[in-house]
């Protein structure tokens, strides 16, 4: 039997307990470059166990709604970022941890100029533009040892466009 879940913008407030919103909003903290460049700062709290930052770049294949979530992963010992570079919105699908099993998910929509910061040890889906494939900038980890857990749920979650 699956459990269905309906997408909802993404918002700073209600991803919050899961990470970070990255995007422009307001004037910039500081003007930099003679004043020819807004610097909004410090985005994201990354965060990163025994590793370093590293940058990567993910092509992803498109997905489209409805969408079928069987698993979900998280990374114990770092955040991870997930920067669009071609203007295609993501799925993202997180989920709270009740004793290392992922409970209550929940599914959001991001918008043009948002970018999201999924804090160390949280519950996500794996990286789902829609629509269209996607090229994205992810800053994570990059150390030894094992930063990934999977879950994989015996009945499926399907997340179903807003009717």
């Amino acid at each position: 039997m699956s459990r269905v879940l309906t997408p909802r913008p993404l918002t700073a407030e209600a991803f919050a307990p899961f990470g970070d919103v990255i995007e422009v909003s307001g004037a910039p903290d500081k003007l930099i470059n003679q004043g020819m460049c807004g610097r909004h700062h410090d985005r994201a709290r990354l965060d990163f166990a025994d590793g370093r930052a590293g940058i990567s770049l993910f092509d992803a294949k498109a997905r489209h709604l409805p969408h079928v979530v069987d698993m979900v992963e998280r990374h114990p010992e770092g955040s991870q970022a997930f920067i669009p570079v071609n203007g295609v919105p993501m799925l993202v699908i997180v989920a709270e941890d009740e004793g290392g099993t992922p409970v209550n998910l929940k599914a959001f929509t991001s918008q043009a100029g948002q970018s999201i910061n999924l804090l160390r040890n949280v519950w996500h889906g794996v990286l789902a533009p829609l629509g269209a494939p996607g090229r994205f900038v992810v800053v994570d980890r990059i150390g030894d040892g094992p930063n990934l857990q999977e879950h994989w749920f015996d009945d499926p979650w399907i997340v179903e466009a807003t009717p």
